[in-house]
C-alpha cells in the first residue's frame, strides 16, 4: 500500500498548469496538498468535517478516504493539463462515481412527450449572449439532495422564470408540490419529465410558492388542496425542435428552458468551472434549466442551473459547450427542450376563510346563562324548581349532587369522598373534579317591565322637588 502511495504522490506532485480564464482557487485544494500522506489525510479530515462525515466507524471512514484519494487524483490530473474546465472537491468527493449515479441521476421514467408547435420558429434575430441571471428572471440555486426530482426543479425553474417575464415578480416555486401530486405519469422521486409536469401545472391551476409548500426531499402525501395561494398559473407548454442548438437558441433568447441532459460521468461529477468540453453522451438522465448563453475566448457556451447546491460547479450553474458538430448538442442538450407558456397574470390569492361565528352562551333559563362550551347546573332549588343556576366550564359535562362539582362526561361517577371523576365505580384512577361558578343573571327580559314599573309619574310629588 505503501508503494502505491509513494507512486500517487509522485504523479499528482506536479502544480496546476495555470490557464486563462480558469479558477483554480475553486478546485478545493492546493497541489501542496497532495505532496505526503499527511497533507493529504488533513485534507480529507478538513472536507470531512465540513461535509458531516465524521462520525463514522473506523471502517467506513478509511474506504471512503481511498475513494477520496482516487477521485482527487483524478481531479487532480486532469486540472495538471486543463485548458477548457477545472474540476474540484465537492460534496460528492467520497463517492465512486457508480455511487453518484445511482444518487443524483438516471432518472427512470417511460418517455411520452406529445410534440408540440416551436412558438419562436418565426424568430429570425437573437442577441449573441444572455444571462438570465442578470434579468431577475432564475431564484437562487437550490439542492435535490438523494431525491430524483430533478425534473421537478427543471419545471419549477422555467416557470419561476416565465413568470418573471410576464409579470415582474420572481417568486421560488414548489418542487414538493410537484413530487407529491403529479403522479398520473411521473415517479417522484425516482424520475420524471418536464413535459408531464408542464401539463400537470396548466391543468391543475398552478403551482403553489415554495414557502407554501416546502421541500422534503422525499416523496410524500399532497396537501395542495388544504392551500390557499398565492399559485403562479401558465397556459400551456411547447417544444424546442429536437437536435437543434439554433433553435434552442432562439428560444432561450425569450425565457429560460427546460432541458435534459446526460449528467452522470466522472467529469460532470466534479465540475469546477470553465466550458465544459468534457466526455458525455446522449443517455439523458437529468432534468436542468438552460438560462443563458454567450462566448467566452471563442468558445460557444449554454449556462445551464443545476440542482445539486450551490458547492458543486460555478455556484451552482455549469457552462456546457455550445454549437458542436453532433445535433443532439453536448451531453443531447437539444434533445428534449421544453418550455412553459404564459399569457397573463396570476389569478388573485382566495381570500382566507371567514372566522367561525362565535358560539352562542348557554341558556339555562331566561335569566340565567352561562360561557359557550359549558354546561349549566343547578344550583339551589325549591320544591323540584331551580331557582339559582351555576355553570361547569365543559360541554356535556355531568353536574354532581354537591351542587358545588362537575365531572366531564367520559367520567361520569362523581365521587364526592375523595372529589374525583371516575369513568365507573371501582376506577382506581379518574381525575380531579372542576369547581362550578355561578351563573351570569341578565335582567334584560325584564327591563321594559321595569321602567314601566318604576317610570317617575310628572303628577307624583314623590318624584319632584318640594314646591
Amino acid at each position: 500500500m505503501a508503494a502505491i502511495f509513494k507512486a500517487a504522490v509522485l504523479i499528482l506532485s506536479f502544480g496546476f498548469a495555470f490557464v486563462a480564464g480558469l479558477d483554480f482557487s475553486k478546485t478545493g485544494y492546493d497541489p501542496k496538498d497532495v505532496e505526503s500522506e499527511d497533507s493529504l489525510r488533513a485534507l480529507y479530515d478538513g472536507w470531512a468535517a465540513k461535509h458531516d462525515r465524521l462520525r463514522r466507524s473506523p471502517g467506513e471512514k478509511e474506504m471512503r478516504y481511498a475513494i477520496f484519494r482516487d477521485n482527487l487524483e483524478y481531479i487532480h490530473e486532469h486540472n495538471k493539463h486543463a485548458q477548457d474546465y477545472l474540476l474540484g472537491l465537492n460534496q460528492f468527493a467520497d463517492l465512486t462515481n457508480d455511487e453518484f449515479k445511482s444518487l443524483y441521476v438516471g432518472t427512470k421514467f417511460a418517455r411520452r412527450r406529445e410534440r408540440t408547435s416551436f412558438t419562436y420558429a418565426d424568430v429570425t434575430v437573437v442577441p449573441k449572449s444572455i444571462d438570465w441571471r442578470w434579468k431577475g428572471a432564475v431564484s437562487e440555486v437550490k439542492n435535490q439532495g438523494k431525491c430524483g426530482g430533478c425534473w421537478a426543479f427543471s419545471t419549477s425553474g422555467a416557470i419561476e422564470g416565465i413568470n418573471q417575464i410576464v409579470t415582474g415578480s420572481l417568486m421560488s416555486l414548489s418542487e414538493q408540490e410537484l413530487i407529491d401530486c403529479d403522479t398520473k405519469y411521473e415517479k417522484g422521486c425516482d424520475g420524471g419529465l418536464m413535459d408531464n409536469a408542464f401539463d400537470y401545472v396548466a391543468d391543475n391551476g398552478g403551482l403553489h410558492t415554495e414557502s407554501a409548500y416546502p421541500y422534503r426531499a422525499v416523496q410524500g402525501t399532497c396537501i395542495r388542496d388544504t392551500l390557499n395561494g398565492p399559485v403562479v398559473t401558465i397556459d400551456d407548454h411547447a417544444d424546442v425542435t429536437e437536435n437543434n442548438e439554433y433553435d434552442l437558441q432562439k428560444a432561450l433568447s425569450n425565457q429560460p428552458i427546460s432541458v435534459a441532459i446526460e449528467a452522470g460521468g466522472h467529469d460532470f461529477q466534479f465540475y469546477a468551472n470553465g466550458v465544459f468540453t468534457g466526455p458525455c453522451g446522449t443517455k439523458l438522465d437529468h432534468g436542468v434549466l438552460a438560462v443563458g448563453y454567450g462566448t467566452d475566448a471563442g468558445k460557444d457556451y449554454w449556462i445551464v442551473k443545476n440542482s445539486w447546491g450551490p458547492e458543486w460547479g460555478e455556484s451552482g450553474f455549469i457552462k456546457l459547450e455550445r454549437n458542436i458538430d453532433a445535433k443532439e448538442g453536448k451531453c443531447g442538450i437539444a434533445m428534449e427542450a421544453s418550455y412553459p407558456i404564459k399569457k397573463g397574470p396570476n389569478p388573485s390569492p382566495a381570500p382566507p376563510p371567514p372566522p367561525p361565528a362565535p358560539r352562542p352562551d348557554v341558556k339555562c333559563d331566561f335569566k340565567s346563562s352561562c360561557p359557550a362550551g359549558s354546561t349549566c347546573c343547578c344550583g339551589w332549588s325549591v320544591f323540584g324548581f331551580c331557582v339559582s343556576w351555576n355553570c361547569c366550564g365543559l360541554d356535556s359535562a355531568v353536574c354532581c349532587s354537591d351542587h358545588k362539582h362537575c365531572c366531564p362526561e367520559n367520567k361520569p361517577v362523581c365521587d364526592l369522598d375523595n372529589n374525583r371523576c371516575l369513568v365507573s365505580q371501582g376506577d382506581m384512577f379518574g381525575a380531579a373534579m372542576l369547581k362550578q361558578t355561578a351563573a351570569q343573571l341578565s335582567l334584560e327580559p325584564y327591563q321594559d317591565q321595569f321602567r314601566a314599573d318604576f317610570r317617575p309619574d310628572e303628577k307624583d310629588s314623590r318624584f319632584h322637588a318640594s314646591e
